[in-house]
């Protein structure tokens, strides 16, 4: 399976996306729409990077009643993204009905993955806040098994977890890693992080990078960058 720099575009309006994406001229990078954009652009903005060629990674997480999320994943599945995302805390039921709505007629579908704990969340948070107790790894490899139960493709999960998820469901269940920052970067607030270069190590399928690539002072050196140490 191909390895992949995804790179998330969390900019806050349009003009400074099209410049971002303006600076490559050789490279087409994997991106990722998340929330700030889409709820600043709708569903538009999708359809115009789509049409630049880029691959896409919805990135909305949905959690809500099973039928809801059928339904908003229906939606989703008319924009031709290639892979989109639910959280895992939503259940079995919750993400087999969402394969189900995001299954188009013909039967083609983008990939589908669960988020199973953020990357900011540590293990004294999960513990305090959310009341689960076990080790932080022994939590996301379950969300990870009821996940592939459930028919989806993979998880969103830190590096430092992935070694255990494909110890126990195998190198083909799909990994999606942020959490990623280069050597000599600022961790901002995520708390499970690694670099590139670890992540490959780790096993990662994809790594996610913003601000990284984002707010470098040569974004698209920065991603040549992050995909030497991570694709080679």
């Amino acid at each position: 399976m191909a390895k992949d720099v995804i790179v998330a575009l969390d900019f806050p309006g349009e003009k400074e996306v099209f410049d971002f994406l303006d600076l490559f001229r050789e490279e087409k990078p994997y991106v990722k729409i998340g929330m700030e954009l889409f709820y600043a652009l709708g569903p538009n903005v999708v359809r115009e990077i789509k049409a630049r060629g880029h691959k896409i990674f919805l990135d909305l997480k949905l959690h809500d009643i099973p039928n809801t999320v059928r339904s908003a994943m229906a939606s989703l599945s008319r924009l031709d993204v290639d892979m989109t995302n639910l959280h895992a805390a939503g259940g079995s039921r919750m993400m087999a009905e969402a394969l189900t709505g995001l299954t188009r007629p013909d039967g083609t579908r983008p990939l589908l993955i669960a988020v199973t704990q953020l990357t900011s969340t540590s293990q004294e948070t999960l513990e305090k806040d959310l009341l689960i107790e076990k080790p932080m790894e022994d939590v996301v490899a379950h969300y990870a098994a009821v996940a592939r139960e459930s028919g989806l493709d993979g998880i969103v999960c830190s590096p430092l977890e992935v070694p255990g998820v494909k110890a126990r469901l195998g190198k083909e269940f799909l990994t999606v890693t942020p959490g990623v920052r280069f050597a000599d970067g600022d961790a901002g607030d995520q708390v499970r992080v690694t670099t590139p270069a670890k992540a490959r190590e780790l096993g990662s399928d994809y790594i996610v990078m913003g601000r990284p690539i984002t707010r470098a002072a040569d974004p698209v050196a920065a991603y040549r960058r992050a995909m030497a140490e991570f694709v080679g």
